[in-house]
């Protein structure tokens, strides 16, 4: 089955990249596409990247889009390119006050703390592209959520949009590449700030990224390395089923991305069947 598929990630190589996720999501998205999906990413627009390499280009219906953040009114637009060198297009969300001064270090200030708002940014990220779906006049089979910073996407389609009738039906999944442990604790008074139903589990006063998305989404898929079994640590916490998690290993010296897409999209077509 050829699949509309949202891809949500905060890193893509050249655009941005920390971690293993930039490589994966310029690579996968495209083999993906040569399957005849039709696959659409989104990131951030970091206040570093530059527009005028990357060809960034201004999109009107995709200017000043108006939704509900918690309690606030806030609004969001967007501007559109290609991963270079291929047809996978990239919207890039902006915001001023989220995204425009982050480093390319993303996640950290300069001296290598994490920033202490960092979930309540990339939550940002995750309702606003949600918000902005019915102006890309195409409506997604699939949302495609990468790791810890997407973990909440699943919960704001639930909560506030499955049952309008542009949203109806549209599944999800995460995907997780890491097992960062110092990214993963959820302040329990976000989720109120936010507009969120607080999820099952908090204990502490906090609750693990993953748990919150176990909750919610169709499909968990770790990608598990020699050197980082992140299955093992995903299987441990209560809220994750195996029926709801796939597990693809590659090695960490070359990711035989081709074996991985395929993998993915085998677990894809199941949702499906």
């Amino acid at each position: 089955m050829k699949l509309k598929i949202f891809y949500l990630t905060t890193e893509i190589v050249p655009f941005a990249n920390t971690s293993s996720l930039a490589e994966f999501s310029a690579k996968v998205p495209l083999l993906l596409q040569d399957k005849e999906h039709d696959i659409r990413t989104i990131i951030p627009k970091y206040g570093y990247v530059s527009e005028r390499k990357y060809i960034l280009r201004e999109v009107i219906r995709l200017r000043e889009i108006p939704f509900e953040f918690g309690k606030e009114n806030v609004i969001a637009s967007a501007k559109s390119a290609f991963i270079p060198k291929t047809r996978v297009q990239v919207y890039f969300l902006e915001d001023t006050k989220r995204f425009k001064p982050l480093t390319n270090l993303i996640y950290k200030a300069k001296n290598g703390r994490v920033i202490s708002d960092i979930h309540d940014r990339f939550a940002f990220f995750s309702k606003a592209s949600l918000a902005i779906l019915p102006h890309l006049f195409w409506k997604p089979d699939l949302m495609w959520c990468n790791g810890w910073q997407s973990a909440l996407v699943s919960a704001f389609y639930k909560q506030h949009y499955k049952d309008d009738d542009f949203y109806g039906n549209i599944k999800s999944v995460l995907v997780v590449h890491n097992y960062e442990e110092e990214y993963l604790d959820i302040e329990k008074g976000l989720f109120s700030k936010i507009g969120l139903t607080e999820p099952e589990g908090i204990n502490k006063g906090v609750i693990n990224a993953y748990e919150a998305a176990a909750q919610n989404v169709d499909l968990i898929i770790a990608i598990d390395t020699p050197a980082n079994d992140v299955s093992k640590k995903l299987i441990k916490l209560p809220s994750i089923k195996k029926s709801k998690l796939l597990i693809v290993k590659t090695s960490d010296e070359s990711p035989d991305y081709e074996n991985v897409a395929a993998k993915i999209d085998n677990g894809l077509q199941k949702l499906y069947s």
